[in-house]
């Protein structure tokens, strides 16, 4: 064990983050923190690196273990240049090959009898440099660079004048190469391109020390990490299994808490209506079965019902109308700013119902095209054709038509009148506005904040085309998987560019490839088109057709007519079973009323004289006494037996 967590809590003010956080991290081992925005997942990683004190609870680092930390901000106002900002940290190794050098320079000047000694030390020295990769410190520098997606030329400026996504790849290019036994992470793959999280990915998977990452990069998460904590609620807990695996799992204990929860409410509510019966029959043993029950229902260890975690916010969309067949056709599409030229002879189309995704390194027009597309810029050369009966809806963070003035509540509810409150909660709530966030101002968010209230406008905007610019940028895991489900059913058309590899798995049908100026098409998700990409880039740059279309799926046959029939007969079954019951309650009070009038009959004084008649009647009474207990019996095993049906049918 290099890293350990025992009993972390901490709050501030009233606010409680965390309670008793517990985990710990294997030397070697890859792991991920995970939880929606403000589950404390950043706190826990200040605490970690004692930027914060906890309030209680120990955090243990194995003994001469280093550890280095990537903060989401970085402050780099010096006048060091990008390479020598990732230089600076191979300090260490700069000295001992300075030293080397001084050694060698001033070896011949040694005094014989101290040859032996100053060899010893220079031999030891040079062994220490090999260790240290001495020999390739240089090159590594420019490797990480180049992985994190810095160009040559970039090398050479200032650090105080990059941008802050450009720091923060600095930083992390500086963290890389110190080579810490425990890396932490705070959002690694924020301001990377593709290329770059994919460099960044097999770096960390070959990292011979542990890796502890805080990120919403699912795949990113997939490709790394066989640990995952979940932040939720202000505990953690700690599952075995890249996020996949986490997802999984989470999802089937959540269903097993839930079905265990509303299992034993059935069964509480099945005896306490029991107990009821059971006390209305009004005999000294039924009153003593019903009061047996009643402490057996007290003894039970009764669940609590599982915690909302938004999964069952989900956004509906519905286009105003259906558009024709043809919805865009981009056709030699060129476009440069001044020298640089981004894109030439672009050509794709968009047919209705797909959702198609188009990705592409930094800088390569991405976000131009879209801007092309909906009038924002004009095309150097080109066409750009709308179907028949297409309605855009555009979301840019950029480009945002948001009031300063109104609350999050207003912006909505005056744009969506027919909304009701609870709809309009819960849209902000997929958006991660909850409770009183509803009731700020436009004007007094920030611009990631902004962008989120665009995006969950255009999600109740009733169009038929919906052209999104990186639209999961600041969005948690979970307000993601609500707006992919959004998507995934939504009847409409959709383009959209995006970083998040995941994002596109699920919703895209059709990848385009923006590559060297052109557009590439792949039928298939993000897996697909790393499958076939060196293929079709190939097949691309000598001249072949790719196809633009996707053919229609073959649908799965359902098996409804088998479904009917099994409810058909669970039906039947459930009616019997209810007849049988009402038949036994109808016969226990007959036999009921019919010894109560046998015992009326012994008490009055003209039969208790008569011993042949006493006799006959208390025969009577034991005999119907034998025959309630026996349907008492009956009736209680017909009312579990209906009580396991209705818990079957409510699995």
């Amino acid at each position: 064990m290099i890293l350990s967590c025992q009993n972390i809590s901490k709050s501030f003010g009233v606010e409680e983050v965390l309670k008793n956080a517990s985990f710990h991290i294997e030397e070697h081992e890859k792991a991920a923190i995970v939880g929606i925005n403000g589950a404390g997942k950043s706190t826990l990683l200040k605490i970690i690196v004692k930027e914060l004190p906890p309030d209680t609870g120990i955090v243990a680092i194995a003994k001469d273990k280093t550890i280095g930390y990537l903060a989401q901000n970085q402050d780099m106002g010096n006048d060091n240049t990008v390479y020598e900002e990732v230089l600076a940290a191979k300090q260490p190794v700069i000295e001992m090959e300075k030293e080397i050098r001084r050694m060698e320079a001033c070896m011949k000047s040694v005094a014989p009898e101290e040859l032996g000694t100053f060899m010893e030390k220079y031999e030891q020295l040079v062994h220490r440099f090999e260790l240290a990769d001495g020999y390739a410190y240089q090159s590594e520098v420019t490797g990480v660079l180049y992985g994190l997606g810095f160009c040559e030329s970039e090398f050479g400026k200032k650090s105080k004048n990059l941008s802050g996504g450009q720091k923060t790849r600095v930083a992390l290019g500086r963290l890389l190469v110190t080579k810490p036994d425990i890396l932490l992470l705070d959002e690694p793959t924020n301001h990377l391109d593709m290329e770059s999280i994919q460099w960044l990915e097999t770096y960390l998977s070959n990292y011979k020390g542990a890796v502890l990452i805080v990120s919403h990069d699912r795949y990113f998460l997939d490709r790394v990490v066989t640990k995952v904590v979940e932040v939720f609620q202000h505990k953690v807990q700690a599952y075995q299994g890249n996020y996949t695996a986490y997802a999984k799992k989470k999802a089937q204990l959540r269903q097993a808490q839930i079905r265990a929860y509303y299992n034993q409410q059935q069964v509480i509510r099945h005896q306490e209506e029991v107990i009821a019966k059971l006390k209305s029959f009004n005999r000294e043993k039924s009153i003593k079965r019903a009061e047996s029950r009643e402490k057996m229902l007290d003894k039970i260890d009764r669940l609590e019902k599982p915690m909302d975690d938004n999964t069952d916010i989900h956004i509906s969309l519905e286009p105003c109308i259906t558009s024709g067949n043809d919805v865009l056709m981009v056709e030699q599409l060129e476009k440069s700013f001044g020298g640089n030229r981004l894109f030439s002879a672009a050509d794709f189309s968009i047919f209705r119902g797909e959702r198609v995704a188009l990705i592409g390194n930094n800088g390569t027009g991405k976000t131009t095209i879209l801007k092309i597309i909906n009038g924002i810029l004009d095309a150097d050369a080109g066409r750009v054709t709308f179907g028949t009966n297409v309605h855009i809806g555009y979301y840019d963070q950029e480009h945002q038509v948001l009031h300063m003035g109104k609350t999050l509540f207003e912006e909505i509810s005056d744009d969506y009148p027919k909304l009701t409150n609870t709809q309009i909660r819960n849209t902000l709530a997929a958006f991660l506005f909850t409770n009183d966030d509803v009731f700020k101002k436009i004007g007094d968010l920030s611009g990631g904040e902004r962008g989120r209230v665009s995006l969950a406008k255009l999600m109740l905007s009733e169009a038929n085309f919906l052209i999104l610019d990186e639209p999961t940028n600041h969005l948690d895991i979970t307000s993601k998987e609500i707006l992919e489900n959004a998507l995934v059913h939504y009847t409409g058309t959709v383009l959209f560019v995006s970083h998040d590899r995941y994002f596109i798995n699920k919703t895209a049908t059709r990848v385009l490839d923006l590559h060297d100026g052109q557009v590439i098409n792949y039928i298939g998700n993000y897996d697909y088109y790393l499958e076939k990409k060196e293929q079709l880039r190939a097949a691309f740059i000598q001249g072949a057709a790719v196809p633009q279309k996707e053919e229609a799926a073959p649908k799965a046959v359902k098996a409804g007519k088998e479904d009917w029939k099994q409810k058909k007969v669970q039906q039947a079954a459930r009616r019997k079973l209810e007849n049988e019951l009402q038949k036994t309650e109808e016969r226990i009070e007959q036999l009921e009323t019919d010894k109560a009038e046998a015992e009326q009959q012994m008490a009055m004084p003209e039969i208790a004289v008569v011993s042949a008649e006493v006799i006959k009647l208390h025969t009577k009474v034991q005999e119907l006494d034998g025959q309630l207990e026996e349907l008492y019996v009956r009736w209680e095993d017909l009312s579990a037996q209906l009580g396991e049906f209705d818990k079957s049918e409510g699995n």
